[in-house]
């Protein structure tokens, strides 16, 4: 079994629209600390200098948002209105086997729209032979992540409309997975439309289905180039903030050898 990572990094020194802070407390320093926690908490007194090297453990703090990096959107992220008037479930909550499954890959680098429809996704399967099974992870193939740590990662992509996203999830998709900063066209181009149009229906399409039909969203992926079409599992685990609408996750894909 081959493994590839699909993830990109949380990385501060990196642009972000949302600032990532990172701040690293040394081997050293964390001793220092250590030592001073020690009296003031627990009244006991303790030279730092008899270990080895003086030094203890490093410390990472980090301020960042939850989509930040490769991470999965949970139904909660959508609004507060769930399937059938149900709370929508946050990303601690979700089953575990929607983030462990064979997955398949639609190429979508040749649309020349925003957004990829239906019709689309339908000649891409038709184009690889593959038929999708319920709870495969479909992961779209757009070519941002080339744009990876510039700003126009955040503006030059290609998304899904309302109709493609339908479409998976009628298929039996829950997770589906895209290599852009988002599954939804980039927001300078639906807020465009909008004004053009006055149709409030080019807003978030992808994401307020999720108010309708559960799902979640694997976003800002990388190399999915590498991947053959489908033969291959995915490993997308969350990580379990309670109560949150999104996680950060590691998404690995375990290719067969042959």
């Amino acid at each position: 079994m081959r493994m590839l990572d699909l993830s990109t990094p949380i990385d501060a020194g990196q642009w972000e629209p949302e600032k990532v802070t990172h701040d690293i407390v040394s081997p050293a320093e964390g001793a220092r600390h250590m030592s001073e926690e020690m009296k003031l908490h627990f009244g006991l007194d303790f030279d730092h200098t008899v270990l080895p090297d003086g030094e203890l453990l490093s410390i990472d703090t980090l301020g960042l948002t939850t989509h930040t990096g490769t991470h999965v959107d949970a139904p909660s992220h959508y609004g507060t209105r769930g399937p059938a008037g149900r709370p929508p479930r946050t990303v601690d909550e979700l089953p575990l086997d929607w983030f462990h499954r064979p997955a398949f890959v639609l190429d979508v680098r040749g649309v020349e729209a925003s957004t990829a429809g239906a019709d689309d996704l339908r000649a891409e399967l038709a184009r690889t032979g593959y038929t999708p099974q319920p709870l495969d992870i479909a992961l779209l193939l757009t070519g941002a992540d080339e744009l990876v740590g510039t700003k126009r990662y955040f503006t030059d992509f290609r998304g899904l409309d309302g109709g493609a996203t339908a479409f998976l999830l009628d298929l039996g998709v829950r997770v589906i997975g895209t290599d852009a900063f988002s599954l939804d066209a980039p927001f300078t181009d639906m807020i465009r439309r909008y004004q053009e149009s006055g149709d409030r229906g080019v807003l978030w399409p992808a994401h307020f289905l999720g108010r309708d039909r559960e799902f979640c969203q694997i976003e800002r992926l990388t190399g999915l180039d590498a991947l053959p079409p489908y033969g291959f599992t995915v490993s997308c685990y969350p990580v379990k903030v309670a109560g949150a609408g999104a996680g950060w996750c590691r998404a690995v894909a375990e290719i067969p050898e042959n």
